[in-house]
């Protein structure tokens, strides 16, 4: 079993409150659930409103498939967000027994 796991650190320069940066954050971890197959929520920085860290989580058989399944949701979340940009990404993959 292989697990894969990503960290995402999303700048939001234009956000000007809380209730802004919440709004971005909610949509883009629902599109990215409901696309994919992978579990996604915001993990730190929750009370930062122009800064945002994300993490998601995917889990197969096979190492191709996680790391193809990781890079897909980075390009759609760095194509899809409304109001910033990825200034940080750390992947892990590790093989289970």
């Amino acid at each position: 079993m292989v697990l894969g796991i990503c960290h995402l650190t999303i700048e939001m320069p234009e956000a000007h409150s809380l209730k802004e940066k919440r709004r971005v954050v909610r949509s883009l971890t629902e599109r990215v659930r409901a696309r994919f197959n992978v579990s996604i929520a915001e993990v730190a920085d929750q009370d930062a409103w122009q800064v945002a860290t994300v993490a998601f989580v995917c889990l197969s058989n096979s190492s191709r498939h996680v790391d193809d399944t990781m890079q897909t949701v980075i390009r759609f979340i760095e194509g899809n967000l409304q109001a910033g940009y990825l200034a940080d990404v750390a992947t892990e993959v590790m093989h289970l027994d």
